[in-house]
């Protein structure tokens, strides 16, 4: 049995690896770390958890925790986890980082977008992008995995099998995203009240959005060659999902067949990648509460475009359901064990 620990168990992302975790046959959650309900029971915070789970939540002792478990979840803002891992946390338990502290492997590319200094720099080269259906072989492996993010997840799956063919130009790729309010984080703010969410839409962090330079990184590598993107998200008034439509122009001429061959060639086995029929667009309310991401793409022959779309739940393989994908390969389990519950609809 595998014993887990979760630093930040009472944000969004922490209570759905609860959720997925007490399902998961081969874990028994030992920690439910939280900063602000220390000594509390955690199915005050949560009642869903009501007669589910009896513990109280505790700190965020990292030091402490990796005596008593085998694998750290660090659902945390970023900064936490680079103040926290060391060598010596390293030798003894698997590290899952939820947040961006080890996802970009410039450390001034970090600093910059992100605005705060990086606590432990040794750690970057070390730590595996944790995208399963890329970097598979290196998770198994690994010590410190740096789980990617929700907008960079569904993103990347989107046009990734066009950029390792090299069919588009990674200098044209416009990625326009919406996602629900819980992308924000539980922390209050007044403007993810409902009152100013609610019969509205709006685009945030223009230009300046922290997930670029992680979707940037992560497709010039599966390219071969530099990627500059606009990225643009946008908040809608929904508790999760997330819907990406991407544009890329294309810089030969193709066909969608040969497209589409591609894509299911890219995903012909991949459990959590659904490839949808031609002509079926994806949307949030087909992947709500599950790890699978949805995609889908469309040739503009009048443009010379092409049109990739993804929808995934931010919470489960944005977030979650990604990191408990992560876990089981770090343990030899089958990538699939606990995350197989399907799509919640209505």
């Amino acid at each position: 049995m595998i014993r887990a620990g979760i630093i930040g168990s009472t944000g969004y992302a922490g209570q759905e690896l609860v959720r997925i975790l007490l399902g998961h046959k081969d874990v028994e959650i030992k920690w439910y770390g939280s900063r602000s309900y220390i000594d509390q029971a955690y199915a005050s915070v949560f009642q869903n958890m009501f007669q589910l789970v009896p513990d109280i939540c505790k700190g965020e002792d990292l030091e402490q925790l990796c005596e008593e478990v085998d694998v750290v979840f660090t659902a945390t803002p970023q900064g936490l986890c680079s103040s926290l891992v060391s060598e010596n946390v390293l030798s003894k338990v698997k590290v899952i980082d939820l947040s961006a502290d080890f996802r970009i492997k410039d450390v001034d590319t970090y600093e910059k977008w992100y605005g705060i200094k990086h606590q432990s720099p040794q750690f970057i080269k070390e730590a595996v992008y944790g995208l399963c259906e890329v970097n598979r072989e290196k998770i198994k492996k690994a010590r410190l995995i740096a789980n990617p993010g929700c907008y960079p997840t569904c993103s990347f799956l989107s046009i990734y099998p066009l950029a390792k063919a090299g069919l588009i130009d990674m200098k044209s790729v416009i990625v326009d995203a919406k996602s629900g309010t819980s992308g924000a984080g539980r922390g209050a703010k007044v403007a993810n009240l409902y009152c100013e969410v609610n019969e509205s839409i709006k685009a945030y962090g223009v230009a300046t959005h922290r997930h670029t330079p992680e979707i940037e990184e992560q497709l010039s590598y599966a390219s071969g060659q530099e990627a500059v993107i606009n990225f643009t998200p946008h908040l809608v008034p929904m508790n999760r999902g997330i819907l990406v439509t991407a544009y890329a122009n294309l810089v030969k001429d193709v066909t969608e067949e040969e497209i589409r061959k591609i894509y299911e060639d890219a995903y012909k086995d991949e459990q959590f990648v659904r490839f949808l029929n031609a002509g079926v667009c994806p949307e949030t309310r087909w992947v709500e509460g599950s790890n699978y991401v949805d995609v889908n793409v469309k040739v503009d022959e009048r443009t010379h475009r092409v049109i990739m779309m993804g929808a995934m739940d931010n919470l489960v393989k944005g977030a979650a359901g990604q990191a408990v994908q992560n876990m089981n390969l770090l343990f030899g389990l089958p990538e699939t064990e606990g995350l197989l519950m399907p799509p919640v609809f209505p």
